[in-house]
């Protein structure tokens, strides 16, 4: 495994290195679309709430190909109903084939589901109530939403809630926390969002928090991107007390070896947007998944952009940011655009348009020499909506 992903991570990197990538033609070659009342491998038989089957697919926020074959994980967020409901957390591997000779592209089979455990081997839920406000450490509650598979086959992934990173083997035990930064924790913990806001003037906005995940081709870095400003970079928004205003989105460099941290800045294209993943091109260069919260022909904003923490200021010293305007001393990560998903040549839009497109992977290269950049869509268990699998060729 560690041998194929290094070769995979290696020739990537010397192709993106040999291209601009502001230069790059990007190609939709295949979708999949997968049923809102799909089963996965769980083995769950309760429902949730009134009807909610527990072992229901669905909610996918993170994908990353494994690195060899054709297997990929797949990860769901905390489950349905936003955090009110004890959804078991849990990941999925599914072999996904994409073929631009065969029809359909895009195909997937599902090969097992996997629940998270504490290191007590006591499961970790979705429900926002399951907090320890004494020792938060012991609190079951979990909302994953980043994940990447490591060179030995571990599994590091991001927590919203925490927020927090945290590594699993590949069973799906905890193994550790990584140490997160004071800054991006809230002190008095809520299962009300909105208290949780008000109640708190540092740390991570509730729903806001440790979104986006990349693991860096050496293994050595993880960075994890917070979904929106933290609370003492952003200020109150009259017109949505849920939200709050500010474009400066925090980036956590984390050593794997020693837990070493360094902070950057991202700036937002607009306070109304979030990050929602995040992947390594190399240790410096990533591309970003940067989206609005609306769906259907209100959809504006889905795009992936190319950012560089070349010559960036290292802001870790920095207790809270302007929301608005950074001070001239402190320079945020470059950016520029490498794709909209909107660009009606692709045919995303329209009534039907998702709100939530969430994880982004590389996969195999094509027989042509093209990258694949493969990407999920999270229906949020709604079993009305399907979930999706989009695959984009890149040259």
């Amino acid at each position: 495994m560690l041998q194929n992903r290094v070769r995979l991570w290696v020739g990537l990197l010397l192709t993106w290195l040999a291209m601009p990538v502001h230069a790059a033609e990007v190609e939709l070659i295949g979708s999949l679309e997968i049923s809102g009342t799909a089963i996965d491998k769980s083995g769950l038989t309760n429902t949730l709430g009134e009807s909610f089957p527990h072992n229901q697919f669905g909610g996918i926020g993170a994908i990353d190909y494994y690195g060899a074959g054709q297997r990929y994980l797949l990860l769901p967020d905390r489950g349905p109903h936003d955090g009110i409901a004890e959804f078991a957390c849990r990941f999925h591997w599914a072999e996904i084939q994409i073929d631009p000779t065969a029809s359909p592209v895009v195909r997937m089979t599902l090969l097992s589901t996997t629940r998270f455990v504490n290191k007590q081997d006591q499961q970790l839920v979705g429900l926002a109530s399951a907090f320890d406000q004494a020792h938060p450490e012991r609190g079951l509650r979990f909302d994953p939403e980043g994940a990447r598979v490591g060179q030995s086959g571990q599994i590091f992934v991001s927590d919203e809630y925490g927020p927090s990173v945290c590594e699993f083997s590949s069973s799906g035990k905890l193994v550790r926390r990584f140490k997160v930064p004071a800054k991006f924790r809230p002190t008095k913990l809520s299962a009300d969002p909105l208290e949780e806001n008000s109640t708190n003037s540092v740390g991570r906005q509730a729903n806001g928090g440790l979104e986006g995940l990349a693991l860096t081709p050496d293994g050595k870095k993880l960075f994890a991107f917070t979904q929106r400003p933290l609370l003492q970079d952003s200020q109150p928004n009259a017109e949505d007390p849920k939200k709050r205003l500010g474009i400066h989105n925090r980036i956590l460099e984390l050593d794997v070896q020693s837990g070493a941290t360094r902070e950057f800045v991202y700036p937002l294209e607009h306070s109304t947007h979030g990050v929602s993943e995040v992947l390594a091109i190399n240790d410096h260069e990533f591309f970003v998944l940067e989206r609005d919260g609306k769906a259907g022909l209100e959809a504006a904003f889905k795009k992936v952009f190319h950012i560089d923490l070349t010559n960036a200021t290292d802001a870790s010293p920095i207790d809270s940011l302007p929301p608005m305007q950074l001070p001239t001393e402190v320079k945020p990560v470059k950016k520029s655009l490498l794709l909209d998903f909107l660009d009606p040549r692709f045919g995303l839009t329209g009534e039907k348009c998702p709100e939530k497109f969430e994880g982004i992977t590389f996969g195999p290269p094509l027989s042509d020499g093209r990258r694949t950049l493969v990407v999920s869509v999270d229906n949020d268990f709604n079993s009305a909506n399907s979930s999706w699998i989009h695959v984009f060729a890149i040259q």
